[in-house]
């Protein structure tokens, strides 16, 4: 029998080319303000309208500002290409949810959320993070800018077919333990080329506990393993997350749906390219030391002593640590930090501000951290407020700012300075992606709490456990 990948891909298999790749129809396109604009000035420059508009949504969130959204953008740039994307929706008769739009936020948090995103689909985004929308039980990647002109104008794609890979992840995770640190101890297993070639499928008793935000997490770093994109198989934590959304099936097509949705699942003897098999009781809450995802430790170890012979390993190496002011050995318990990002499509939803939140309740915001609380859509941030959050946060001195991609990358003003230190929640931290000289620590929401009520790095499991 087929795996979970071969039977969505199949089913979207518009003609095969000979000795070349397949033809794939596309469900849903997702564009954002960055990746865009020369596609939409190539369908103009052919004459072309898009084949199946109300199949595109289109969404700024990169550049948009996290605070004054009603005003100006001030940055030229970042206010060129958000008016521009409105102007091309508009132009091209797609739905668009622009700034202060109470569907607005990250593309990728308000996908799901919206129930666009759905199981059996193929997805795809001018944007690596799309594999985020496997989670539900798609066939979900990023593709270039070239490529989204292509599913513009015919709604397919010419891919070849990815290698599959099945990843199981055995017992039950420990206390303080969350999918962001599932996705990073995997990241440091694998390194970040482990899976390139790969579609990775997410299996095992950890990955069924999982929450649909903990799946979404999970699914979203698939990408820094090198992998095309991460998947999970859709179940009754599936259905449940996604009946009633705005998007999703109702009545008797829901019904119809979610029987057909049922089958979405690899046979017992589904064979994969590659299967790898990791315990739950190996993972401890964990924080990056380098510059890229893959440069991870548990969060009570120590900095490796690179052994590799390869002398250009051991001069990256060394580099990144260079870059972070680290040095093999040194354990990063009680390192001093100077900002705290809480957000991103990786860990901006509504489980992440409450797992935030349940740590600093109570205490106040250590002196000196700068703290950006980001919310990945307007729909997390009315969440937040309605459950109280806001208030908690709000009394210990915290402040939630308005959607949008943020630190993640800095492209819009909230950047960190060069030297300065940064745990953060986001996906990536290269050298200068949150503002050019700025040391990235990827981290968990719990551990990005921890660090801010104490002013260093914490491992959350100490501060849990007097509450």
């Amino acid at each position: 029998m087929n795996t979970l990948f071969d039977k969505i891909w199949d089913a979207h298999v518009v003609q095969q080319v000979d000795d070349g790749p397949t033809q794939l129809y596309i469900d849903r396109l997702y564009c954002h303000e960055v990746t865009s604009p020369q596609a939409f000035e190539g369908m103009r420059s052919r004459g072309l309208r898009c084949f199946r508009p109300e199949q595109i949504i289109c969404m700024p969130d990169h550049n948009t500002p996290t605070h004054d959204q009603d005003k100006p953008i001030s940055d030229p740039v970042s206010k060129a290409q958000v008016d521009l994307l409105a102007q091309n929706a508009h132009d091209f008769g797609l739905t668009h949810y622009g700034m202060m739009s109470k569907d607005n936020g990250i593309i990728h948090v308000v996908g799901p959320e919206k129930g666009l995103s759905l199981p059996g689909m193929t997805i795809v985004c001018g944007d690596s993070h799309t594999s985020t929308h496997g989670a539900l039980g798609a066939v979900a990647f990023g593709i270039g800018t070239s490529e989204v002109e292509m599913v513009m104008a015919s709604q397919c794609i010419l891919q070849q077919k990815p290698k599959s890979m099945r990843i199981t992840i055995n017992g039950t995770l420990q206390k303080g333990v969350t999918a962001k640190d599932v996705a990073l101890y995997l990241m440091a297993q694998l390194t970040t080329s482990g899976a390139t070639g790969y579609f990775v499928e997410y299996a095992g008793e950890v990955v069924r506990h999982l929450s649909m935000e903990g799946r979404l997490t999970l699914c979203n770093l698939s990408i820094e393993m090198g992998a095309r994109g991460g998947m999970i198989a859709p179940d009754e934590v599936t259905f449940e997350y996604v009946k009633g959304r705005e998007y999703a099936p109702k009545g008797e097509a829901w019904d119809k749906a979610v029987a057909y949705w049922k089958t979405l699942k690899s046979g017992a003897d589904a064979v994969f390219d590659k299967e790898l098999t990791f315990d739950a009781k190996d993972i401890e809450p964990r924080i990056t030391y380098g510059t890229n995802p893959g440069m991870g430790i548990g969060i009570t170890e120590s900095i490796p002593q690179i052994t590799q012979k390869e002398p250009s390993l051991l001069c990256n190496f060394q580099k990144a640590l260079d870059y972070m002011g680290f040095k093999a050995g040194e354990k990063l318990l009680g390192k001093k930090i100077d900002y705290v990002f809480l957000g991103a499509c990786t860990n901006g939803r509504i489980e992440d501000f409450r797992a935030f939140a349940s740590i600093v309740k109570g205490r106040k915001k250590a002196d000196g951290v700068v703290a950006w609380l980001v919310p990945g859509s307007w729909a997390v941030r009315k969440q937040i407020e309605e459950e109280g959050l806001d208030k908690v946060l709000a009394d210990a001195g915290f402040e939630i700012r308005q959607p949008g991609c943020s630190a993640c990358l800095a492209m819009n003003d909230d950047k960190v300075p060069a030297g300065k230190y940064a745990v953060s929640t986001s996906n990536r931290n290269f050298e200068g992606r949150q503002g050019p000289g700025s040391r990235t620590i990827l981290c968990s929401p719990l551990v990005a709490a921890a660090c801010a009520v104490t002013g260093v790095i914490t491992d959350p499991r100490e501060v849990m456990s007097d509450k």
